[in-house]
């Protein structure tokens, strides 16, 4: 993921910061606990693609 980028990008629901999780090819939001995937090496940063972030798992 482009640093570039991700500084530029935001989420979608509450405009805050997005983190990198390189392994799950997501950019998670830990306000919302939203998991945007990354498609193509393209983020999909739409709502209703977004994963909810179950209440154990971690950021």
């Amino acid at each position: 993921m482009d640093k570039t980028l991700l500084e530029i990008l935001a989420c979608p629901s509450c405009k805050g910061s997005l983190d990198y999780m390189k392994a799950q090819q997501e950019l998670v939001c830990p306000t919302c606990r939203l998991a945007y995937p990354i498609r193509d090496d393209i983020p999909v940063m739409l709502s209703d693609e977004a994963r909810e972030l179950a209440a154990d798992e971690e950021l």
